[in-house]
């Protein structure tokens, strides 16, 4: 049996507080969601939350990602993500957002002011979106020109791209991608294996196996309650196995979604989840999962 873990990288959660900032999705724009209803979590989150839900768990650094804050005022969010990591130390990484498919100028400017702040690693910009109409997302940001030549507006900042695609997405990404070879790609939440039937399923195989082909790509294994919302460890198992035999350990890193995924599963629950999940695995090899990946890539 490996040894119990010793340090976890959170490497995708959540906060907000709606009386500080604006979350049109949380609060006035409120829709039918992708993955059911979000009533429960339309509240604050914030950093003492986070902390209450980590527990005893030995969380030592978290990468928190953007919550789909105003767009029109997207550095709001960063600057105060910043301002909580330098009160309570986390997050120690922030993904933030930014239209990449605005005029080179815009970016650069959104960019300048994102990296102001001493967290930012990278940038989230959901290109999942145009295939779930409930999300009345209709630009399909891979046909869009622009949006792929600024993506190099990442790279010449040292920051990541966090992609969140769903399968049938995954030839336009590879494509992409490959036309980036210095920019850090993480695909999120593992493609989203939303159709669980036998079809679906080995679509969504057949999307992470020609991404694992990217050199410049790694493997968030997160947001699985999304998917399923009454997942077993069973149920789980062959999805994160299927990752992390084909991108390695050293592409592969866990996060929990939160609070998210916390209208599926207590925070604790799903951290012993992964860790029954990979006990077959070394120590070193878990280490690099839980750890090591997510610290080198968001240098943190």
């Amino acid at each position: 049996m490996a040894s119990a873990l010793t340090r976890i990288v959170d490497a995708h959660h959540h906060l907000w507080d709606l009386s500080a900032n604006y979350y049109p999705w949380l609060t006035d724009k409120v829709g039918p969601r992708m993955y059911g209803d979000y009533a429960a979590i339309r509240r604050n989150y914030r950093v003492d939350d986070f902390c209450r839900d980590i527990a005893a768990l030995p969380i030592v650094k978290s990468v928190h990602v953007q919550a789909e804050h105003d767009h029109e005022d997207p550095v709001r969010e960063t600057r105060w993500l910043q301002s909580v990591a330098d009160d309570s130390g986390y997050p120690h990484a922030i993904v933030a957002y930014a239209d990449l498919s605005v005029p080179e100028d815009r970016l650069e400017a959104v960019l300048d002011a994102h990296c102001a702040c001493a967290n930012v690693r990278g940038v989230r910009q959901m290109v999942h979106e145009v295939l779930v109409p409930e999300m009345g997302r209709s630009i399909n940001l891979f046909e869009n020109v622009r949006w792929q030549r600024n993506l190099a507006a990442l790279a010449r900042r040292s920051l990541l791209f966090d992609l969140q695609i769903l399968p049938p997405q995954a030839k336009a990404a590879f494509r992409v991608a490959a036309m980036h070879p210095h920019l850090q790609f993480v695909l999120v939440h593992c493609a989203q294996p939303r159709d669980r039937s036998d079809a679906g399923m080995a679509a969504w195989r057949a999307a992470v196996e020609l991404l694992s082909e990217l050199p410049n790509l790694a493997i968030k294994l997160s947001g699985f309650g999304m998917f399923e919302r009454n997942w077993t460890v069973t149920s789980l198992r062959p999805v994160v196995y299927w990752a992390i035999d084909c991108v390695g350990p050293d592409r592969v890193m866990f996060g929990s979604n939160f609070p998210v995924d916390g209208l599926m599963r207590d925070y604790a629950t799903l951290w012993r989840a992964y860790d029954e999940i990979t006990q077959q695995h070394t120590d070193a090899e878990r280490d690099a999962m839980f750890y090591g990946t997510a610290a080198r890539l968001y240098r943190i």
